[in-house]
């Protein structure tokens, strides 16, 4: 570095950086710069170019020649300079004249390099060379490659633009050549690693661009060879053409067209293609405005009902009164409408779709429900399909699944309209009282626009996101029992119950629908096994006591497959005879036993009725005291809260009128434990009060319960006897358990007509609205010592 100082007018720079060997042309947009000039032309026409950068002069400046001077159209004066060499400023004072001028020290670059500077120089020079040949500046890669001086060619880099200002001055302050280059050499690595992978992209879209429309015009051409050689035809046409024939509404028509123009435009390639082809099929294969001729003729509907069911008259009946409303009702359209052809005016009518009723089949597994919704199909002529409900949370599965995601599906509504092929068919919503609900939506919700014949005119299926007409659709929900069914829906439905059928009704089931179907089922035929009436009676009582069949078909089976066995192996001949007297043999022990009478010979046991989601079932009430445990009351069985509010009412009643019930003993100082066998199994309703009242009396009166009696109802503080439901269920019940008297509240007296004649005829009925009447009616009279019969604990 020289020590000589020298001095020269300053031209600050505010927008840029000139390093020494550059040519640069410079505007004067300020008074200093045009004074620096003024006083540079008066002298030796060299300046100090002096970058300004955050406020603050750079230590190091750049001496310049003034080469040309000239102004722009807009009169904007310029000049031209060439940087010489390096200054490091002293000093900066203005002058008289207004100029700043500079104190400073000449800095000259080696004139023999190191040999580390030339080879920084080489590496940084082929870095730039590919950097000018990514950007197609070749002629500017050709200049370089004349400049041997290393510092010479980094300062060059004054005219790159992927160095900031900043870099520039951090480079113009850096004296020596090795380090300039050393700073240079990562920097530009970098531009030119980041205009690689521009690159690389770039390079990527174009070729994919490319091979999209190369692709695109084989296909064009594929099909054009394919059209001509008439092997297959144009997806897009294949699909109009079947537009054309599926007499779909105008909406959702433009909603299929809007969807096929995307198809078009979609190469085959794309995930979309996929999803629009599959979109496509199923609005395709929607029966739009296809329709199954209804059967109006009630006295063939009759015939078949009888001829595929068993009783359920009242059932049969029902449905009947469904069908011949809806035939009227289409009468009085078809009327209106020819009115309106011949220029009268149009009578009023509602819409003949539909009935406005929801049938609802309600009854315990195995009476017939679903076989009984087939039936109704047969009896009008359409085709049926069955939609299972049971333990569905996700309302998706009843709206369907939208579109965006992968593996999307309409619901199932949707899809039973698939598989039934027609837009007016009977769908079977099983177990709809079995509909939960969770984070994920609540199905019944959706069930409300498919059932409510207000709405499901425009029924929308997430899938399809058109509006769908379910009104010609013939619902027919099924339920175990109605409590469960969510409360919306319960108040849209008219239940029909099924509540079990008598012995004689299942005898006539088993001869004539169940023995056929599993003689065919097992091989068989009606000359090479005969299953007797006393048999299949004794299968009845003895092997399945169920409000239902099923059992009793499972048994038959049961029967018919050993029965084979012993044909196929010679063992017996043909026709095998199967009496009353085999079925042990083929069946085993019997299952169930009349145990009524041994469990009620002691006091304290009385027989209740209740009903459960599989039919009427005998309840047995247990109760037994506890000397000196302070008069309290304990319950176990897996009892609910209303059977344990029923308990504490009993053992109030009883003890508020102890000497009126003739209570033997003092219950002040005695705990009650009252138990329903069965433990494992819940238990709740409001009917089992009447029969704890019996049991807790029948233990302190020492008075067994008659073993004759079952009964049921609710008890209030004064002892009256409420009414209750499922009167039909109870005691078809206590039938099958082989009572013969049943205990009701008064107020259930009209029930009595919806029991089957056999059973009325079979059992005495005790119609009571206080309690004091059912004990006399259920407890036997008093035995001469009351106490040796009181069941005492402890």
């Amino acid at each position: 570095m020289s020590e000589v100082r020298e001095q020269l007018p300053v031209l600050p720079l505010s927008a840029g950086v000139v390093l020494p060997h550059m040519n640069v042309t410079i505007q004067l947009d300020s008074p200093e710069a045009k004074a620096a000039v003024t006083a540079a032309n008066l002298g030796s026409r060299q300046v100090v170019l002096l970058p300004k950068v955050g406020g603050r002069y750079a230590s190091v400046g750049t001496v310049a020649k003034l080469e040309d001077t000239g102004s722009l159209p807009g009169g904007e004066e310029i000049i031209v300079v060439q940087g010489r060499h390096r200054a490091v400023i002293g000093t900066v004072e203005a002058d008289l004249s207004g100029a700043l001028v500079a104190d400073f020290t000449p800095v000259f670059d080696s004139a023999a390099p190191s040999d580390r500077a030339r080879e920084l120089a080489r590496e940084y020079r082929a870095i730039i060379e590919n950097i000018l040949e990514l950007r197609d500046a070749r002629p500017i890669a050709q200049m370089l490659r004349g400049i041997e001086n290393p510092g010479h060619l980094a300062d060059m880099a004054g005219y790159s633009p992927d160095l900031s200002v900043e870099q520039k001055v951090e480079l113009l302050e850096e004296l020596e050549v090795e380090k300039r280059l050393e700073k240079l050499v990562p920097w530009t690595r970098d531009t030119l690693s980041e205009m690689s992978l521009k690159e690389s992209i770039r390079n990527e879209v174009r070729d994919g661009m490319e091979k999209q429309q190369r692709d695109f015009l084989l296909r064009q051409q594929m099909q054009a060879i394919k059209k001509q050689l008439g092997e297959e035809g144009d997806t897009g046409t294949e699909y109009r053409e079947r537009l054309d024939k599926a007499g779909m509404p105008e909406a959702v028509r433009k909603e299929v067209e809007r969807e096929l123009d995307r198809l078009e435009r979609t190469s085959e390639q794309s995930p979309e293609y996929g999803w629009i082809r599959n979109y496509l099929d199923w609005m395709l294969e929607l029966p739009w405005d296809k329709r199954s001729a209804d059967n109006f003729d009630l006295v063939e509907a009759r015939r078949i009902l009888d001829e595929d069911h068993t009783g359920l008259d009242d059932v049969k009946e029902r449905i009947i009164e469904f069908l011949a409303v809806r035939k009227r009702r289409g009468e009085r359209a078809k009327a209106a409408t020819a009115a309106a052809g011949e220029g009268e005016p149009a009578a009023p009518v509602h819409d003949t779709r539909g009935t406005g009723a929801i049938i609802t089949l309600v009854g315990p597994p195995g009476v017939g429900k679903t076989s009984l919704g087939e039936s109704v199909a047969r009896a009008l002529g359409r085709k049926f399909a069955r939609v299972s409900l049971g333990g569905i949370h996700d309302e998706a599965e009843i709206r369907g699944h939208r579109r965006t995601y992968i593996g999307a599906l309409p619901g199932r509504i949707v899809r039973a309209l698939k598989e039934a092929g027609t837009k007016n068919p009977v769908i079977m919503l099983d177990e709809i009282d079995k509909v939960g609900s969770d984070w994920r939506g609540d199905p019944s919700s959706a069930l409300l626009e498919v059932l409510d014949p207000a709405q499901n005119h425009s029924f929308r299926d997430h899938y399809l996101e058109v509006d769908l007409d379910l009104s010609e659709v013939l619902f027919i929900p099924t339920a175990n029992v109605a409590d469960t069914i969510p409360g919306p829906l319960l108040d849209r439905m008219e239940l029909v119950r099924l509540d079990g059928y008598t012995e004689q009704e299942k005898l006539e089931i088993g001869r004539k629908h169940l023995l056929p179907r599993q003689l065919e089922r097992n091989g068989l035929d009606a000359s090479e096994a005969v299953v007797t009436d006393a048999a299949l009676n004794l299968i009845i009582s003895d092997y399945t006591r169920e409000a239902g069949v099923r059992n009793l078909e499972r048994e038959i089976g049961k029967v018919l497959r050993k029965v084979a066995t012993k044909l196929d192996s010679k063992k017996a001949e043909s026709p095998l005879s199967v009496d009353s007297a085999d079925v042990k043999e083929y069946l085993g022990k019997k299952k169930f036993e009349y145990e009524v009478a041994e469990r009620t010979s002691v006091p304290g046991v009385a027989t209740g009725l209740a009903v459960t989601g599989t039919g009427g079932d005998v309840l047995f009430i247990e109760a037994s005291a506890i000397d000196g445990d302070k008069g309290g009351l304990t319950l176990t069985g897996q009892l609910g809260e209303v059977m344990k509010e029923s308990a504490q009412i009993a053992l109030s009643y009883v003890r508020s009128r102890r000497d009126l019930l003739g209570a033997d003993h003092e219950l002040s100082d005695r705990r009650i434990h009252v138990h329903v066998p069965a433990g494992a199994i819940p238990k709740d309703g409001p009917s089992a009060g009447v029969a704890m009242v019996t049991a807790i009396t029948s233990l302190l009166t020492g008075r067994p319960v008659r073993n004759t009696v079952g009964m049921t109802g609710e008890v209030t503080l004064q002892g009256k006897v409420l009414p209750i439901g499922g009167v039909k269920q109870k005691v078809l019940a206590a039938h099958r358990a082989g009572l013969k008297e049943v205990i009701l509240p008064k107020r259930n007296e009209a029930d009595l007509d919806d029991l089957p004649e056999t059973v009325r005829k079979d059992m005495t009925f005790h119609l009571a609205s206080d309690v004091r009447e059912v004990l006399e009616i259920a407890l036997e009279p008093r035995p001469a010592r009351a106490e040796e019969s009181l069941s005492v604990v402890g």
